[in-house]
């Protein structure tokens, strides 16, 4: 109890460490859902309208990499930007840059399947409608997208509850240094290893709060429930 009313006082009263790790994994996880829904939603939308050989298998590895396990996308990432990697001479290894990448390669999955099984609703739907109008493949992937805002955004915060709570790969990119790469989930497990459970929890409070927050959004866009009409 003692570690939890220490965590909440750091909370309140602004500690600079506490709230320099906050911000940092809020710049990295918010960079990589923006980067990864640019190229996940026009994804799905366009493996929902199209029809070409080998679709199906397409959509069947897409929905395979959303388990990737994280440590081995960290591993792949970090031995693409070592320095005998292919990307090494970027110098991004151990970097928010190098965070970002492995995060939008956890997440990009995702958010493409949600969008597609969503398009792939609203395209038999709308089939008939757009292709009387003459609409091209592009027009036809725009409109479906605008239509289908409220469940992509959906798909967007269930990726941005993923990457917040990623430990794995972040850690071997990042190198969790301090003042640099330090972000919630990978300073919550340093400060308890190291015994400073009130700091852990104080970032533990934290990270349940914007969990808590990105299901919230969720059920409400998502509108899952009604209001009681009593």
């Amino acid at each position: 109890m003692n570690g939890f009313w220490e965590a909440w006082r750091l909370i309140i009263t602004l500690d600079a460490d506490l709230y320099e790790i906050i911000f940092l994994s809020l710049q990295v996880t918010v960079t990589a859902v923006i980067i990864a829904s640019v190229i996940g939603l026009p994804m799905g939308a366009w493996l929902a309208v199209n029809r070409f050989k080998f679709r199906r298998y397409v959509i069947a590895v897409l929905n395979a990499f959303m388990g990737l396990p994280p440590v081995v996308v960290g591993l792949f990432v970090y031995m693409a930007l070592s320095r005998a990697g292919p990307l090494g001479g970027f110098g991004l290894l151990f970097s928010p840059a190098a965070m970002i990448i492995a995060q939008v390669i956890i997440i990009t999955p995702l958010i493409a399947s949600i969008s597609h099984q969503t398009i792939r609703d609203l395209w038999a739907e709308y089939h008939d409608l757009l292709i009387s109008m003459n609409a091209t493949r592009g027009q036809r992937i725009k409109a479906l997208l605008w239509d289908g805002k409220r469940a992509l955004l959906t798909a967007t915060l269930a990726g941005f509850g993923r990457a917040i709570g990623e430990v794995g790969a972040i850690m071997i990119v990042g190198g969790n240094i301090e003042h640099a790469t330090r972000v919630l989930t990978t300073a919550i497990a340093l400060e308890t290893g190291k015994g400073n459970f009130a700091f852990a929890m104080g970032l533990g409070l934290v990270l349940i709060v914007l969990a808590v927050l990105v299901n919230v959004l969720i059920h409400i866009i998502g509108k899952t429930e009604r209001a009681s009409t009593w």
